[in-house]
């Protein structure tokens, strides 16, 4: 079968001499030769740099103090130097000659300015025309003509053990080639409800964000996004997300400047061996449906609690998270076969795809927590002396406030002792953050505090947390 795009990756035979008993044999295996791969793809990957402004009353780590405190607070609950501008480097690729170029939302996300350096040294300010956090995909414009360009693949046809090749910025060594296999197809990972994630053992390091994932042919099937590492760095996973998920999230970003996806509106989990023999399941297969929230798609389709959905448009369902990555792709407000086993009966239903509301999540019982670091506030326990002379038995004393805070926004000064939060006893400030971490988001609870001798009420409202940074983002 001939393919659009010649063959750019030469295989060279090796060979080794076993030994086996009184015979001698020679097996020849072959080596993959990218060079004229990266001949021909080097000039459409680009270097990214994003910049972003420190924000005013940003605390930082340090060391001296317990783990558990230098996530929320800074150096014994005070403020360290400020940073005035934060850099972050990545990698990307160029998908047409009027300069639209692909790479990570995690490398541009909130920056103030972002400039795309070209194979041939040129630097270019690119404007963001848009990002989605969902797939970690974003999609920037420079001013320039007649770019080399990528060719797109088809990651459909990819399969588990053909080489594959990354070109980026690893640690800002630029353009950078480094090649594996792949080593699994649809990987699911935690919090990545819409990527069927391809899994490869090509080095990928800091700096490999957002570049391209080629084919043999020199296609590219995938963006270099995550990798799984106990140390930082390399370790033989990493994942790139497949080109046509990709693509799909451009036409869109292109069109209306944001990402729609459908969403089903269940709580669902895998089915085990013991679980498919109490459905009466042939194998552990489907996804299992522990709970469906009310006025949602599932809902008005009359999914049900204890429902086995085993198919989606016809496409089988094998583990649980290949539901809503179908469902997250499909047309909204297009209605679906949907094949799922009630009380062991197969039943077909119309299922009618609608909008993901904006910040929902794919578990809709998983709650929004509070972002203790936008409190802005620095910390310290009472002496006793300080006890003595405010007649108090508890509280915390407040050092130091930022300018933007949610503490100074609810009024509070340095030197106030808060005594109560939400109605929970503050003795000292391991209880402080105890209570502050169960604090519900976005919304304004009491906060009791004693300034100068007075107590007083004010209302706090933490802002919800942020979507932690991927977990082994490089």
């Amino acid at each position: 079968m001939m393919t659009k795009y010649p063959q750019v990756a030469r295989r060279w035979l090796v060979g080794a001499v076993c030994v086996m008993g009184s015979q001698m044999t020679w097996a020849a295996t072959a080596v993959v030769d990218f060079s004229e791969l990266v001949e021909q793809n080097a000039k459409a990957v680009v270097n990214i740099s994003a910049s972003t402004k420190a924000k005013k009353g940003q605390i930082q780590q340090q060391q001296q103090i317990p783990e558990a405190f230098k996530r929320f607070f800074g150096d014994d609950f005070g403020f360290a130097p400020q940073q005035r501008e934060r850099q972050s480097f990545g990698s990307g690729f160029i998908i047409s000659k009027d300069g639209y170029v692909l790479t990570n939302n995690h490398v541009v996300d909130h920056a103030d300015k972002v400039t795309v350096k070209l194979n041939d040294r040129r630097e270019l300010e690119a404007e963001v025309i848009g990002t989605d956090e969902r797939t970690d995909v974003a999609l920037l414009k420079i001013k320039a003509d007649n770019l080399p360009v990528v060719h797109i693949g088809n990651p459909d046809v990819l399969k588990v053990g053909q080489p594959v090749l990354a070109i980026g910025s690893p640690f800002g060594f630029d353009y950078s080639a480094t090649a594996g296999i792949v080593s699994a197809k649809s990987r699911a990972l935690p919090n990545e409800s819409y990527v069927p994630f391809i899994q490869t053992d090509v080095a990928i390091n800091p700096g490999n964000s957002g570049g391209p994932l080629f084919n043999a042919n020199g296609e590219v099937i995938g963006i270099n996004s995550q990798i799984y590492s106990r140390s930082g760095g390399y370790m033989g996973l990493a994942f790139a997300i497949p080109i046509d998920v990709a693509m799909d999230v451009v036409e869109q970003l292109k069109d209306k400047g944001k990402v729609s996806r459908g969403y089903l509106g269940v709580v669902i989990q895998d089915i085990d061996r013991d679980l498919a023999e109490a459905y009466g399941l042939a194998k552990p297969a489907g996804a299992l449906v522990a709970k469906v929230m009310p006025d949602t798609p599932a809902d008005k389709a009359g999914i049900k609690e204890g429902d086995v959905i085993t198919a989606f448009n016809g496409q089988a369902i094998e583990l649980s998270s290949e539901l809503p990555q179908l469902i997250g792709r499909a047309k909204v407000g297009k209605k679906y076969p949907l094949s799922l086993l009630r009380d062991g009966k197969k039943v077909e239903l119309p299922f009618e795809v609608a909008t993901l509301p904006d910040d929902a999540d794919e578990n809709p019982e998983k709650a929004s927590e509070p972002d203790l670091n936008s409190l802005g506030i620095g910390l310290r326990n009472l002496t006793d002396a300080e006890k003595a002379q405010l007649k108090l038995d508890l509280g915390v004393l407040v050092q130091r406030l930022a300018d933007d805070g949610a503490a100074a926004d609810a009024g509070l000064r340095p030197n106030d002792v808060i005594v109560r939060l939400n109605n929970e006893s503050i003795k000292d400030t391991q209880e402080f953050l105890k209570v502050a971490k169960k604090l519900p988001a976005n919304k304004a609870v009491p906060i009791v505090i004693n300034r100068g001798g007075r107590p007083m009420i004010l209302a706090l409202r933490l802002e919800s947390t942020d979507k932690a940074e991927k977990k082994g983002k490089k």
